[in-house]
């Protein structure tokens, strides 16, 4: 099975995102505009995750593709990514929509509006699943997809409906989750144990996700892209990892059990201390 490790070391670069530095980690959608010209490109993953990405689409395709992935709304979705990135299609898959994926590192799921407010997820290519099986989620409703969040059925998915109900053709939202993992991989359907791991071991996962309604189908698209890098090395830097320290520990006691931080406190811990003690 093809792994998510990256081929060139993630050590080497700055993170494309610390959305840490905008405070403590929720469940708020926060969704703010953004320009069409900055919905897929730069596509920072493409050399660590490009190539593994296209691999799990084709050797795993039962697991990490589902729903009608060539459908109109499918076909369309690919139609808009050729245009965003001036790529041509691979025409090495069998629908629109794994063709679509395998262009950009973003993973693609479509949502769409069974009747007025009711929207259901209806396709998806999903190579970097943060601890979730696409063939478990697909076909579900907002409140099936957010039911397992805290306060997430019936009050986040209103609010997730009433957002998708609303949003108009050609406008695009952006939104950024993020989690503290011990391990490199991004095709992680279950959480990475924590068991014989040590500090080097932690990783700053980060989703950079963007929704945008499609004009001819009304489908709503959601793109899912999927950072992971070193957490030791972004400690290094005082004021970053003063930054973390405070959105770490400030984050709302029930967000940290969802995202199993529990189980990640003493490793996380030594990361900071020996972070301000300069030893690492």
């Amino acid at each position: 099975m093809p792994h998510g490790a990256a081929h060139v070391s993630p050590r080497r670069r700055t993170p494309p995102h610390l959305p840490f530095l905008d405070g403590p980690a929720s469940f708020a959608p926060e969704l703010k505009p953004i320009p069409p010209a900055d919905w897929l490109l730069p596509d920072t993953e493409v050399s660590a995750w490009l190539n593994d990405k296209r691999l799990l689409i084709k050797l795993m395709r039962d697991k990490v593709s589902a729903g009608i992935i060539d459908g109109p709304a499918a076909e369309e979705v690919l139609n808009l990514v050729l245009q965003a990135t001036g790529l041509t299609p691979n025409q090495s898959l069998p629908t629109a929509l794994e063709e679509a994926a395998s262009i950009i590192t973003d993973d693609l799921c479509i949502m769409e509006e069974e009747r007025r407010g009711d929207w259901r997820f209806v396709a998806g290519v999903v190579c970097a699943p943060t601890y979730w099986h696409l063939t478990e989620r697909i076909g579900m409703d907002l409140g099936g997809l957010h039911g397992p969040v805290p306060g997430g059925d019936p009050q986040l998915a209103g609010r997730i409906g009433r957002i998708l109900s609303a949003l108009k053709p050609g406008a695009i939202l952006q939104r950024f989750n993020w989690t503290v993992q011990v391990s490199d991989k991004r095709y992680t359907p279950e959480r990475p144990s924590v068991a014989g791991q040590g500090i080097h071991d932690l990783h700053l996962r980060v989703e950079r996700q963007t929704i945008r309604k499609l004009e001819q189908t009304g489908a709503v698209l959601f793109s899912i892209r999927t950072c992971v890098d070193p957490l030791v090395p972004i400690l290094k830097s005082p004021d970053t990892r003063e930054a973390f320290e405070d959105a770490w520990l400030g984050t709302a006691p029930v967000v940290r059990r969802y995202k199993g931080w529990d189980r990640l406190e003493d490793l996380v811990a030594t990361a900071c201390r020996q972070a301000d003690q300069a030893v690492l």
